[in-house]
């Protein structure tokens, strides 16, 4: 980097404490005109705290802040607004209740009193197309899937026209193609003079997207360097202190008999719109199929009419041969499905419900949890102490509100109950995103395991070297249809963006 060029962002020495926590420790970062820096480290290190401090989020306890130069007191996301920063967070700051275009210009205080949201509407539709980040402005945001709602947060930050923008896994719900699309969006901006923090696990993008890397561990610094003169692998080491394997070994799978089953389904979305259409599926014992497919296109209404959340329009639901179409979620559970959804803070946990108290949601109806309908406190500890140490959780006690894990760790709760629950049928969505390289191994390698022991998993995920590294087959939806099955070993990623835009190849049989 030119010495001469002045940074746009300077942060000198910031210092956050949380209870039991340092999440910055003495934390030097500079950010120059024109360039992408890519922010890496495991979930926990760090990163995520100190960009919401830059954005206003919250402040530091030690350290100062300069922008282009002046130091700067950043209290809040408006103050960050007018510096020119921007952040789309990892967690989604939208309003359910609201439509698309009522977020995007929700608290901008330079526009006219009566807004024209119409014309709103219009240049959202624009910037959508513009950037291909498709989606509806007249939509409310609890009708949109995980993948829609990152479009929106994307979308919110263009529109207010951010000279910083933080980005924190915006392509974990993107196509190979949109995530190109987004790269060059990020070009063109910084041809501009703007810059951005990319926050990422994936290390291929660090590596296209970014000019500059810095690595954080346990809330240091442990290393800024130039991304032509590094590798994924040493990115890898220096993120988790040891060495990745980015591709698992995967044994040749033994597909037994038939456990899951969809059968001509078909669903509406809760805009009352086809979602699913004539869906027909079928997963073996001892093997893991991969659903592909850009968000939005059925893969949120597939798992929840699998898991009993959503009632189909049409077709079966069977596991070992018996239809449960019309039985509970708890009928469905007893019959052997664990469920790992993809909104893991919605969906997955109770955020202000202890870490044990998560671990024991499949089994405190029956013993040894509860004994005559009276839960017994000595064994859900025992049950959550085995369940921290075998799947290796980071939490400071097992009675830790579940809310304060990082986020690899809040999917390992998720994965210890689920899979101590198991009965041989496994809907995983969207396990391992927004995880880092050394959680997505270790979750990645517990799904080959539970394949290896008969298990029929069912893995949705938006992630296609995932499925191209873990599935034994993939099938492609496009628009509530079934473009195809495919073997992984035959699968390759220029194939499948194909059978993702909506080009069919013929289907395997079950």
């Amino acid at each position: 980097m030119d010495e001469t060029v002045q940074p746009i962002v300077m942060m000198r020495d910031i210092t956050k404490r949380f209870p039991g926590v340092l999440a910055n420790d003495r934390v030097n970062l500079d950010l120059y005109p024109g360039e992408v820096l890519a922010l890496l480290g495991e979930n926990g290190a760090g990163k995520s705290t100190l960009m919401n401090i830059l954005s206003g989020l919250y402040r530091p306890d030690e350290g100062q802040i300069f922008i282009r130069g002046q130091e700067v007191r950043i209290h809040s996301p408006r103050d960050a607004a007018r510096l020119g920063i921007g952040m789309v967070y990892q967690h989604f700051m939208l309003v359910p209740t609201m439509t698309v275009a009522e977020n995007v210009i929700l608290g901008l205080k330079d526009g006219p009193f009566l807004t024209d949201l119409r014309r709103v509407e219009e240049q959202i539709l624009a910037l959508s197309e513009a950037y291909n980040l498709p989606v509806d402005p007249k939509a409310y945001i609890w009708q949109l899937g995980v993948g829609e709602q990152q479009r929106v947060e994307i979308l919110k930050l263009l529109y207010r026209g951010a000279e910083v923008l933080i980005l924190d896994e915006p392509t974990a719900v993107l196509t190979p193609q949109e995530a190109d699309e987004l790269a060059e969006v990020l070009r063109r901006m910084t041809a501009e003079g703007k810059a951005a923090i990319f926050i990422t696990h994936k290390m291929e993008e660090v590596m296209s997207f970014s000019q500059r890397v810095m690595v954080l561990r346990q809330g240091k610094v442990v290393a800024t360097l130039a991304t032509a003169e590094t590798s994924p692998q040493e990115l890898a080491r220096l993120m988790v202190g040891r060495d990745v394997l980015f591709r698992l070994e995967k044994k040749p799978g033994k597909p037994g008999a038939p456990v899951l089953e969809v059968r001509g389904l078909s669903a509406l979305n809760d805009k009352g719109l086809p979602a699913l259409q004539n869906v027909s599926l079928c997963v073996h014992e001892g093997e893991i199929l991969g659903i592909a497919g850009v968000a939005g296109n059925g893969q949120k209404e597939l798992a929840e009419v699998i898991a009993g959340l959503r009632k189909p329009t049409a077709g079966q639901v069977l596991i070992r041969g018996e239809e449960v179409t019309r039985l509970s979620p708890l009928a469905r559970i007893q019959r052997g499905l664990s469920h790992i959804p993809g909104d893991r803070t919605a969906m997955g946990v109770a955020g202000n419900m202890a870490v044990a108290e998560n671990l024991v949601m499949k089994g405190y109806r029956s013993a040894p949890i509860s004994r005559r309908g009276l839960l017994d406190p000595r064994r859900i500890m025992d049950f959550a102490r085995r369940m921290i140490q075998a799947f290796r959780i980071a939490t400071p006690t097992p009675q830790t509100q579940v809310k304060f894990l990082s986020g690899g760790n809040l999917q390992k709760v998720i994965l210890a109950r689920e899979v101590d629950a198991c009965g041989g049928v496994m809907l995983a969505v969207d396990p391992t995103r927004g995880l880092d390289v050394g959680a997505t191994e270790y979750i990645r390698g517990l799904l080959l395991e539970q394949r290896d022991r008969g298990t029929a998993v069912l893995l949705i995920s938006e992630d296609l070297e995932e499925l191209l590294s873990i599935a034994d087959a993939i099938a492609v939806i496009f628009e509530g249809h079934i473009m195809g099955v495919v073997p992984a070993a035959e699968a390759n990623i220029e194939h499948l963006g194909l059978m993702m835009a909506g080009q069919s190849v013929t289907e395997r049989g079950s």
